[in-house]
């Protein structure tokens, strides 16, 4: 009887950890539900990107991405992105994204412009800058030097 008593009680305590460490995991992750006004913007590519990515206004997380899907008219990538509700963007900003880390992880980055119209709920950045892929860029440098000799 004495056994079983213990038992319990570790597998308590070890439910109790583990539930602390899922409470944290989700405290640091910052998960919210797209709290703040949506915005879109449209890429040719979003590789890399996913749902849940921060969009940056230098450096400083404004934002995430919340949705992405494929525009049946001119088959650009749309990009949701909910935007806190006390950053004001002037619409003649642009979005680009950007490579967090050679290892991988990629984020929105949003340059304002200098209007003094802002952009407001619902509406469509367009002056956007694809991805750069690095397999790419890598490819072009290997082939490129061995046809110039």
């Amino acid at each position: 009887m004495q056994r079983n008593m213990i038992e319990t009680v570790m597998g308590a305590v070890v439910l109790a950890g583990a539930a602390f460490f899922i409470y944290v995991a989700y405290q640091a992750a910052d998960v919210t539900s797209g709290q703040g006004y949506k915005l879109e913007a449209e890429f040719g590519s979003v590789a890399g990107l996913s749902n849940g990515d921060d969009v940056m206004l230098s450096g400083i997380k404004i934002g995430r991405v919340i949705d992405q899907n494929l525009d049946p008219i001119t088959y650009g990538a749309r990009v949701v992105m909910a935007i806190d509700t006390s950053i004001a963007l002037p619409a003649d900003s642009s979005a680009r994204i950007t490579a967090s880390s050679l290892l991988g992880g990629n984020y929105l980055e949003v340059m304002p412009g200098i209007s003094d119209e802002m952009l407001a709920a619902g509406d469509v950045i367009y002056d956007t800058r694809d991805p750069v892929s690095l397999t790419d860029l890598l490819g072009k440098v290997v082939f490129s030097s061995g046809s110039d000799g």
